[in-house]
This record gives structure tokens, C-alpha cells and sequence, in this order.
């Protein structure tokens, strides 16, 4: 399943990247191209603003986590159960694909920025 949402992420961004590809390339006048360019700057720009947000996040889940994993270690093996530390490892593989997504997510919003500054820029 989580291999399903990495190929869901690649082919929902590579979809947004042909839409913008096509729609660039198809329309004949200037202004018109800038002005659509210019929107989809800004619609990248507030998706971008949001992943580096959710990189804040995981940086504050990765610390729960090692407070989490060293307060399990001090009370030992027989305080914790293993389905505390089964949360901690089902968080934490979670955390690293929310990182791979966002990663994902960059890497398509920067092609759309540099695309889209092509267009503005050639005639």
C-alpha cells in the first residue's frame, strides 16, 4: 500500500506538470500565457509554502519520537508493552514517507516553477 501512494503522489504531480506543459504551449497570445503562468506561480508557491510546513512537522514528530523511545527505555522492558513501541516504529515509518511525499512534492513544484518562468520569459 505504501508503495501505491508513492506511485499516486508521482502520477498526481506529473499530472499537474502535463497540465501546465499543454495549457503554456497552447495559448497563442502573450498576455494570455502570463497571466495563466503567473496564477500557476502562485498556486506552486502556496503548495511549496506548504510542504515546507509539513517539513516543521515531521521535524516535531521526529523529536516526540525520541522523547517517546527514550521514556520506553527508562521504564524498561517490563513497564512498556511492545504495542507502545509498536506505535513508535508504525510513527516513525510514517514520518519517512510524509518526507518522501514532501520531497516528491518539491521536485514537481520546482519543474512547474522553472517551466512556467521558461514561458514567461520566451515569446
Amino acid at each position: 500500500m505504501r508503495f501505491f501512494s508513492f506511485i499516486y503522489r508521482i502520477a498526481s504531480n506529473f499530472a499537474l506538470l502535463a497540465v501546465t506543459y499543454l495549457s503554456l504551449n497552447y495559448i497563442d497570445k502573450y498576455q494570455n500565457r502570463a497571466i495563466l503562468a503567473m496564477m500557476i506561480l502562485v498556486y506552486a508557491g502556496m503548495r511549496s509554502v506548504t510542504v515546507l510546513r509539513s517539513f516543521q512537522f515531521f521535524t516535531r514528530i521526529e523529536r516526540l519520537e525520541l522523547e517517546v523511545r527514550r521514556i520506553l527505555n527508562a521504564l524498561g522492558e517490563v513497564a512498556a508493552g511492545t504495542t507502545s513501541k509498536q506505535v513508535v516504529n508504525e510513527v516513525s515509518v510514517l514520518r519517512h514517507d510524509g518526507e518522501k511525499k514532501a520531497y516528491i512534492d518539491l521536485f514537481f513544484l520546482a519543474a512547474i516553477v522553472i517551466l512556467c518562468a521558461a514561458k514567461i520569459v520566451t515569446n
